[in-house]
């Protein structure tokens, strides 16, 4: 029986995404590994899972996703203005920049963002997705579908071929650095 993409399901995929306007590649597993991931458990954008549910292994698959089905649009409450001294410590070793990408730690963990005003006073930040608001073509080839372990299930993602997490050391699980 063929295997076909479905809920609970570990794909790995070879893919590369562009930007439809510009054509420009923004990410690609060529000369990668492929990617794997546990369907069904938020690893991966909405439409990215949603397109390729039903396909088999060997099959290919192009789809272009509207901002709402991949990292959504830009928010204006993700753009944060910060005082310029509390990168005191880092400006001794760096410059910044416009451009420059940081993550700062917050109370839930840490948050990329992107330095897009710089003065004498503050940095603004931006915490938006640097793919929020845009458009994206993925071309996806599936190089291989098999049923999650109970384990993966459990766990929330994928551990890898035929499910067996590399040097598992039985003392330790997900929550404190076993397989994550």
């Amino acid at each position: 029986m063929v295997e076909k993409i479905s809920k609970n399901m570990v794909v790995s995929v070879h893919y590369t995404g562009t930007l439809p306007d510009s054509g420009e590649v923004f990410d690609s597993s060529e000369g990668r590994e492929p990617l794997s991931f546990l369907v069904g458990h938020g690893q991966m954008i909405p439409g990215f899972e949603e397109e390729l549910i039903g396909a088999s292994t060997g099959e290919k698959r192009e789809f272009t996703l509207s901002p709402d089905r991949a990292y959504g649009d830009r928010e204006e409450e993700a753009m944060m203005k910060i005082p310029r001294a509390q990168f005191a410590q880092l400006e001794q070793s760096a410059k910044l920049e416009v451009g420059t990408q940081l993550v700062a730690q917050m109370p839930h963990g840490p948050a990329p963002f992107t330095i897009i005003e710089l003065d004498d006073e503050s940095v603004t930040a931006d915490f938006n997705h640097a793919l929020a608001g845009k458009t994206l073509t993925f071309n996806v080839e599936v190089i291989e579908v098999r049923d999650a372990t109970e384990e993966e299930i459990q766990h929330g993602h994928a551990h890898g071929i035929s499910g067996q997490q590399p040097d598992a050391q039985p003392a330790k699980t997900c929550n404190d650095d076993g397989c994550c």
